[in-house]
């Protein structure tokens, strides 16, 4: 009896087709991408990892420590590392000792996508009402971005992709001059180390074909806006990445709300290094100490209670979305 029904549905399908008309069936199809799951509890981890280091503050012996650590961490998951050393002169004379690591994954592959995060944390705490001229632990400013990361490398390393990425952690970011510092102004004392690889890439002729960059992104109920930086250079990427994420049922962290134009990383590689980026950064205007970012920006609340898995994990999973998709 099945024979005959089949028989039946063929033949309805045959003599329904106009024979006068050059068209053909039209196969509908969806797409076969498998896009692996971001584990949020080993970016947790990650974040941890750093945190345990203290301070990631330039010329300190815990900056060398996670440097070794992520280097090494790296090389692990089968990614060529570059280390860039290079020095420079901060707002307050002081010559920081910097690196810059930069780690590539299917190195030969032409199309390739950067992503970047800074991985220093702030040497004072100038947003606190206690002990401001101590270092915080940056477990969101600097260790987040970083944790996340290290984690899609860890992915990569466990699942073919057939596009190049390119992890560039940057140094001396946070080393910035305090807006009551008593030092002569000094331009551009922030996001040293971006400014350095624009004008040093580690390849001659690099260019991606864009780059997204995380800072803070690790924090609990994390909102992150259309930067104004990010919407004049490529908003084309914006688009993409907040339209991901809205897809995959990330829109309550990544809003339509759009925002002001934020100094960061990615400011310098749009300008500097002439490569579309943008930021992934938490956008907090009602902020209590009057910044646009988290209360905990640039205090010694910074640190592990802060960092919420589910953030991390609609971060994460949205890159890797966005990555595996191209």
């Amino acid at each position: 009896m099945k024979y005959s029904v089949y028989l039946i549905l063929l033949l309805i399908f045959v003599f329904s087709c106009d024979k006068s008309t050059n068209e053909k069936p039209v196969i509908i199809t969806e797409s076969t991408v498998k896009v692996p799951l971001f584990n949020a509890d080993s970016a947790y981890y990650f974040i941890e990892k750093q945190v345990s280091f203290g301070p990631r503050v330039p010329n300190s012996s815990a900056h060398q420590l996670c440097a070794n650590w992520m280097t090494t961490t790296l090389k692990k998951y089968n990614f060529n590392v570059v280390e860039q050393k290079f020095q420079e002169k901060a707002y307050d004379e002081n010559v920081l000792d910097l690196v810059n690591i930069i780690a590539e994954y299917n190195p030969n592959a032409k199309k390739r996508i950067l992503l970047a995060a800074h991985w220093d944390t702030r040497h004072i705490a100038d947003r606190d009402t206690e002990r401001q001229n101590e270092p915080i632990l940056g477990a969101n400013d600097g260790g987040s971005g970083v944790g996340v990361l290290l984690e899609i490398a860890r992915v990569l390393s466990q699942n073919d992709l057939n596009i190049g990425v390119d992890i560039i952690l940057f140094d001396g970011e946070d080393y910035g001059q305090p807006d009551d510092s008593k030092f002569p102004y000094m331009e551009n004392s922030w996001c040293l180390g971006s400014q350095y690889w624009s004008r040093n890439k580690h390849k001659e002729n690099y260019y991606p074909n864009y780059g997204i960059l995380l800072d803070m992104v690790g924090a609990k109920n994390a909102r992150f806006a259309k930067e104004g930086v990010s919407m004049y250079f490529a908003k084309n990427i914006v688009d993409k990445v907040w339209k991901t994420a809205h897809k995959i049922g990330y829109s309550d962290y990544f809003t339509f709300q759009t925002s002001e134009q934020i100094t960061d990383d990615h400011l310098y590689v749009n300008q500097i290094a002439q490569i579309p980026m943008i930021n992934i950064i938490e956008y907090s205007p009602f902020s209590k100490n009057g910044g646009y970012f988290g209360d905990y920006h640039h205090t010694h609340n910074d640190n592990m209670d802060i960092i919420n898995k589910n953030t991390l994990k609609a971060v994460g999973q949205t890159l890797l979305e966005v990555i595996y998709n191209e």
